[in-house]
């Protein structure tokens, strides 16, 4: 199916001079463009999967059932994932999948012991090498290390045992042969939760926009860095602990579930930060900002959503498919199901999604966009978290951000652009809202209004309102 001539300006493709990218054009300007399967500028893996090409692929994520990982126990650790690899292959080879996406999302022990992690990456390339020698099936690792530096209180970002650990999980990993280098990074998340539990858009702002901004750009440089010195992918990260926490404390009626999907806008500016870096996709499944950063890069993204309630529980089951490129289930442990083994069962079910959006593009873009109709519309009237992900508001949301100055103002016109596609769906009966949750549009807007011009402004009153025993500003730039 042709998608036509989707050049993106001041694109730089992975292996050239590193350097901060700038994006002011939306890579797919219409709605209608930004659909599953079909990138703008997709990725050709070294056995031939071109991710974003024509085609959606399964992406399996797995992890080990309650156990300690440690040197006693790592004997069964290995076992564990030897069984895991084996029982999705043999199920992706007897459903005839036309490739595999495999993600290897460590423990924290295991980044913490970079050498258990290449181990085990080695073990799974090793399986998958096999397959492809044996069946022809194409695959491609995706590894995903921990950011372990918040298991120190405050973090350090920027230095000490465990972001060199992790540095060098990467490291280790890529020179094994993983070829997509992922990351949830956590930076700004010291005052982001709290910003979070008081519905304090301005402290969102701050946690994303500024402290996010600043360590994606030294960690994404640090990763483009080790990806160009293998020959390997930076990928994506993910806003994970930041967006979908707030989603999850939406579902628990804890925070409003507007406020959730204006969180959701402004992390689109923070994960932009790894594709300016020099990442090209496919990005991180958790990230459910991904429809927007698509729009705005044109680069391959994998999704999440009803296959990923194994994980998590979410209203996005459908919509989150709607402008996929692979096809997650997030993560599940491996326990044994009347089915089989869960990663087993899980990688069935993810075939057979994607096989019916295969199905989908083969019948040419009048189906396929059908068939997204489809899947938006069994979403996005029912929450505003589902709303501001279709194509239309997402393309809306991309189209602010690239029009800003800078990452600030880029937070706030997200988030202002979020709260008029919410209000007028409202008006319009295009969504559904409680009416306790009606009147939080008007006051989010306020905030908005309120919150100072120029950035240096901003944080300089931030600065004076949030707990700088959380964090350390230094490793922020923030003196």
């Amino acid at each position: 199916m042709p998608i036509g001539d989707f050049s993106i300006p001041g694109w730089r493709p992975a292996g050239q001079s590193a350097g901060m990218t700038t994006f002011r054009e939306l890579a797919v300007d219409q709605p209608a463009r930004l659909l599953f399967g079909l990138a703008p500028k997709p990725l050709t893996t070294r056995l031939g999967l071109t991710l974003g090409g024509g085609c959606v692929y399964p992406e399996i994520n797995f992890t080990l059932p309650p156990m300690p990982v440690e040197a006693a126990t790592f004997p069964e650790v290995r076992a564990q994932y030897r069984q895991i690899i084996r029982g999705v292959l043999q199920r992706a080879v007897e459903l005839e999948a036309p490739g595999l996406v495999v993600e290897f999302e460590t423990l924290p022990p295991m980044t913490e012991h970079p050498a258990w992690a290449i181990e085990l990456t080695r073990m799974l390339l090793d399986a998958m090498a096999e397959a492809h020698a044996k069946h022809g099936l194409k695959t491609v690792l995706r590894i995903t290390p921990n950011d372990t530096r918040e298991m120190e209180r405050p973090p350090r970002m920027r230095s000490g045992p465990l972001y060199e650990a992790m540095l060098e999980t990467f490291e280790g990993c890529a020179a094994a042969g993983a070829e997509l280098l992922s990351l949830e990074s956590v930076g700004g998340k010291e005052v982001h939760d709290d910003a979070l539990v008081m519905a304090d858009l301005g402290g969102v702002l701050f946690g994303l926009c500024v402290l996010g901004v600043r360590d994606m750009r030294f960690l994404w440089t640090q990763l483009d860095q080790i990806a160009r010195r293998h020959g390997v992918h930076c990928a994506g990260d993910t806003a994970c602990g930041f967006a979908n926490t707030a989603m999850v404390l939406a579902e628990q009626k804890m925070i409003p579930r507007v406020f959730a999907a204006v969180v959701r806008a402004v992390s689109a500016v923070r994960t932009l930060v790894c594709y300016e870096c020099g990442a090209v996709g496919p990005g991180k499944d958790c990230g459910y900002e991904n429809p927007i950063l698509k729009a705005i890069t044109g680069f391959p993204m994998a999704m999440e959503g009803k296959t990923a309630a194994c994980a998590h529980l979410s209203p996005l089951g459908n919509i989150a498919a709607a402008t996929c490129d692979t096809w997650s289930n997030e993560s599940v442990q491996n326990l044994k199901l009347l089915g089989g083994m869960a990663p087993t069962c899980c990688v069935e079910q993810l075939i057979y999604d994607c096989r019916l959006m295969n199905a989908a593009l083969a019948d040419g873009p009048d189906a396929a966009r059908l068939y997204r109709k489809w899947m938006v519309a069994s979403d996005a009237p029912r929450d505003p978290q589902a709303f501001v992900l279709a194509p239309d508001s997402a393309v809306r949301i991309a189209q602010a951000i690239v029009a800003a100055p800078d990452p600030y103002h880029a937070g706030q016109a997200a988030a202002s652009t979020a709260l008029q596609l919410l209000r007028d769906a409202q008006r319009d009966g295009a969504l559904r809202l409680p009416p306790r949750e009606i009147g939080w549009l008007d006051r989010l807007q306020k905030t908005l209004d309120a919150l100072p011009s120029s950035e240096p402004e901003f944080i300089s009153h931030m600065m004076g309102q949030v707990d700088r025993g959380k964090f350390v500003p230094g490793d922020y730039g923030l003196e």
